[in-house]
């Protein structure tokens, strides 16, 4: 639940402050103490500043949290129109740090400048408060914060109550909440059932193909994984938005492997822990689709999510076996391991024969693109130039960084076979995240097709604009990316 927004089109006074708990105050960049006097309680900064041996311009890089007289917790930074989005984005949530450590009911935010200086700050300082208000679900008998119930808004007023930067928040926290649940609650089944619940809440229409319908179809390398668990819950399920007034048809594409063992080819404890995550791939889909839904974009989604375990038993699929995939292509099983590239294989193929005008995919999919990139960025795949430079742009606009990787022919040669249409990966592993790509095209039917390699979907200490180790990533970015469509 998003904290309730309420808006004054006024910076916010003193006496306006002296009646609050916590507050964001977020100014525009300047030099000059004189500056920050003009705004109230400047002589409580400058003085802070002056304590520290700062100036002014240090609260674009570092904010500085300071009791004014009347008890409110004041948090000031600094915005620098000629800094990214993302460093922008991680200064506020810096400085929101420095108050929601109190666990604070209600926030103000006040922002100041000019009309555009204050329109800027309070899009981006309103969706840093909604992700970080919001509670991630946990387990402890004494819940570790309150989730922030009251945004108050001071310095501008959008006439549609922000209603991207809600619905973005809104998708960004149901891809976490999700993602942070325990293997034990976000089982095939019961992610299945939530699902359902979110299709009647949102409207969407809703399909599955569980198990005894994907064999019929041929689906044998989604199957083949499934394989190894007791019940029969896998399952690929179809999401669609279809608003009258649509301009494009988009096809969204997530990974939902709800834990992954390794299979025969067992992960240690050490990499074995927090597999429960593997699923976020499909949860960063759904968060996009919720955010278009709920932000009303213009645009008709079929969203697709791989749905299953990859357990280790005696029915578990294993090295060297030959699997035919939905689309009749037959497949070395090299590694168990490698078990998301075959789920997404037959979703792939499904959401090709929708005739979407570009399909994405989303999937936490290889160890390499940690390798290559850390847990900072993520990794996209395009097969046009003109689709690399929109995940740029839209990196660039939402503040989630992702890199652009080759997918050249010649790397296809790793992946021949001797005795099949081709090779699931290699056991050397070298480019692994180049060589999945490469092995996913395939399955895209000739649609464009951008694959995400979810790199960032987990960093210690948070994000960009989000404080929790799991970030999200993908939702933000992905509006962005629906939007320049548009």
């Amino acid at each position: 639940m998003l904290a309730r927004l309420e808006q004054t089109a006024t910076p916010p006074t003193a006496a306006d402050l002296e009646r609050v708990s916590h507050a964001l105050l977020v100014l525009p960049k300047t030099d000059r103490v004189a500056a920050l006097r003009a705004t109230p309680f400047g002589d409580v900064l400058a003085a802070a500043l002056s304590r520290r041996g700062d100036k002014p311009g240090e609260l674009a890089r570092t904010p500085l949290a300071a009791s004014l007289p009347q008890g409110t917790l004041a948090a000031w930074v600094m915005l620098d129109a000629g800094r990214s989005a993302f460093e922008q984005q991680t200064l506020l949530r810096k400085g929101l740090q420095l108050l929601f450590a109190e666990k604070p009911e209600a926030l103000t935010v006040g922002v100041f400048g000019t009309g555009a200086q204050r329109r800027h700050a309070a899009r981006l300082a309103v969706y840093a408060a909604w992700v970080n208000g919001a509670r991630l679900p946990e387990r402890k008998k004494k819940p570790s914060a309150r989730p922030l119930k009251r945004l108050r808004l001071y310095g501008c007023r959008d006439g549609d109550g922000f209603t991207v930067e809600r619905a973005q928040a809104a998708g960004n926290l149901l891809a976490r909440e999700l993602t942070v649940l325990p293997p034990n609650e976000l089982t095939p089944g019961l992610y299945r059932a939530r699902v359902r619940r979110l299709a009647r809440e949102f409207g969407w229409r809703h399909e599955e193909f569980d198990l005894r319908r994907l064999r019929r179809m041929g689906a044998g390398a989604f199957v083949a994984v499934a394989r190894g668990s007791d019940e029969e819950d896998a399952a690929i399920v179809r999401l669609r938005y279809a608003p009258a007034r649509a301009k494009r048809k988009i096809g969204l594409v997530g990974k939902g492997i709800c834990f992954d063992t390794g299979g025969h080819n067992l992960k240690s404890a050490r990499y074995m822990h927090g597999m429960h995550e593997d699923m976020n791939g499909s949860a960063v889909a759904l968060g996009i689709l919720r955010a278009a839904t709920e932000a009303r974009l213009p645009v008709a989604i079929d969203c697709w999510m791989a749905i299953a375990q990859n357990h280790l038993s005696p029915r578990a699929y294993k090295q060297n076996e030959v699997v035919t995939a939905l689309d009749g292509t037959t497949i070395e099983i090299v590694h168990t391991d490698a078990e998301g590239r075959m789920v997404l294989a037959d979703t792939l193929t499904l959401a090709a024969r929708g005739k979407p005008e570009l399909i994405v995919d989303f999937a936490t999919l290889t160890g390499s693109m940690h390798v290559a990139l850390g847990e900072r960025y993520s990794g996209v795949f395009a097969t046009s130039e003109d689709l690399a430079r929109r995940a740029l742009a839209a990196s660039r606009a939402s503040g989630e960084r992702v890199c652009v990787f080759p997918m050249d022919e010649d790397y296809d040669e790793a992946l021949e076979s001797r005795i099949a249409d081709i090779k699931q990966c290699t056991m050397e592993g070298e480019a692994d995240h180049i060589l999945a790509a490469c092995f996913l095209k395939r399955f895209a039917g000739g649609v464009p097709w951008m694959h995400v390699d979810l790199s960032g979907s987990s960093c210690k200490g948070g994000l960009g604009a989000v404080a929790s180790d799991v970030t999200g990533f993908g939702v933000a970015w992905g509006v962005a990316l629906l939007r320049d469509l548009l």
